[in-house]
């Protein structure tokens, strides 16, 4: 390989290293962290799993410590708009330099071993909050936790926000096995926080099995947060959980507790834009539980409903139009340039007879279509592709 450049050489290069998308298993990335950190990374680490609300917890724990004086690193995924979002250092986006300088010191170490797109990722958030010296690091789990390269970190904490049913292919289609995957990223004898409110049994056996300090979050926060929901009052309360766990280490006061949470914000989890006088609503939901929440975001304001919807073809695409079908009055349909998207025809069929369902070229189509048209409010959600779609064409209104 000839010397890589741009951010844009390396993640091409890398997609075409390891051509399996999705590849789960610590042994390749366990031999390229060994060599990266003999001793472990010299920060502090809360690793966050979960099926909803990862993105939201991991906003509210950066945030508090961005008030605090401790300095710390988020490696988040997947990105919305530009690759460069999956790390951030108080609050700061990473640059395309210091990001292939971490890609330079991976690529040194690798030697023969094959590493995924996700797995160069991951080393390179490390490598970036070594660097940076941070005291802290939270750290998103991208699919279950046992054997997700995130998993390659020992954590001081960990967060399981909630189980429920997704990415079956991987991860089995119940909760019970979904729980014992994502519990694969406790460990002994360090506290593990959970906000399910119906846990499945596996995560309290599994905690047993270790000798994990498991603790569940019952209540919701009820101080003041710019995110929007309940839901979004019960992730905060797992964020503080998780940040008091290490107060000995990281002392964090109640005033800067209290304004790292009001001031936490997150992008697509119910974030409104006004738009030609239309309420314009971007949500990440994708699967069938994050769409019931959103459900009941929307019905709080009765007015008339259209969806921007598209999604990927692994999901449940039934059971998530069913959970929201109540609140649209009218569906655009749009394609997505991935390559585990559901066609257009074949998602159509997901839908009852009943629907209002129009089929669009590609995202500026139905957007155009959307804000001409009689319905108030606009929705555009089914999965971070066709919300990161329309977000590009939105920043130019």
């Amino acid at each position: 390989m000839g010397r890589l450049k741009t951010l844009e050489e390396w993640l091409n290069w890398q997609e075409s290293l390891h051509t399996q998308e999705i590849d789960l298993g610590l042994e390749r990335i366990q031999k390229v962290y060994q060599k990266l950190f003999p001793d472990g990374v010299p920060f502090q680490v809360i690793t966050v799993a979960g099926t909803n609300g990862k993105g939201s917890t991991i906003a509210f724990i950066d945030s508090i410590y961005q008030q605090s004086d401790f300095k710390v690193g988020a490696f988040t995924s997947p990105h919305l708009i530009k690759y460069n979002e999956r790390f951030s250092v108080n609050g700061e986006i990473a640059s395309d330099e210091s990001i292939c300088q971490a890609f330079d010191t991976i690529e040194a170490l690798r030697g023969e071993t094959s590493l995924t797109y996700f797995e160069f990722s991951t080393l390179a958030a490390l490598v970036i909050f070594a660097h940076e010296k941070v005291a802290i690091a939270v750290l998103e789990v991208g699919l279950g936790g046992r054997l997700d390269s995130v998993n390659v970190v020992d954590p001081n904490v960990s967060v399981i926000t909630n189980i429920a049913i997704d990415h079956t292919d991987y991860l089995g289609d119940t909760r019970e096995a979904i729980g014992f995957e994502k519990a694969g990223i406790m460990r002994r004898d360090a506290p593990c926080i959970c906000g399910d409110q119906n846990p499945p049994t596996s995560i309290q056996k599994q905690a047993d099995n270790i000798d994990a300090l498991l603790l569940f979050i019952n209540e919701p926060y009820q101080g003041a947060i710019t995110l929007r929901g309940e839901h979004q009052q019960y992730n905060a309360a797992l964020a503080i959980e998780a940040v008091n766990q290490l107060q000995s280490t990281l002392p964090v006061d109640r005033n800067q507790l209290s304004t790292g949470l009001e001031k936490a914000n997150i992008l697509a989890r119910f974030q409104v834009k006004m738009v030609n006088n239309k309420t314009i609503v971007l949500d990440v939901a994708h699967n069938e539980a994050a769409i019931k929440v959103l459900a009941e975001s929307l019905k709080a304001e009765k007015v008339p409903t259209l969806a921007i919807f598209s999604a990927l073809k692994d999901k449940n695409i039934e059971l998530m139009i069913g959970s929201i079908e109540s609140c649209i009055d009218e569906w655009l349909i749009v394609p997505l340039s991935v390559n585990r998207a559901i066609s257009t025809h074949d998602l159509v069929e997901k839908f009852s007879l009943s629907s209002k369902i129009t089929i669009c070229k590609d995202m500026a189509a139905a957007l155009h279509q959307a804000l001409n048209t009689q319905q108030q409010r606009v929705v555009v959600f089914g999965s971070f592709h066709t919300v990161a779609d329309a977000m590009k064409i939105l920043d130019k209104y």
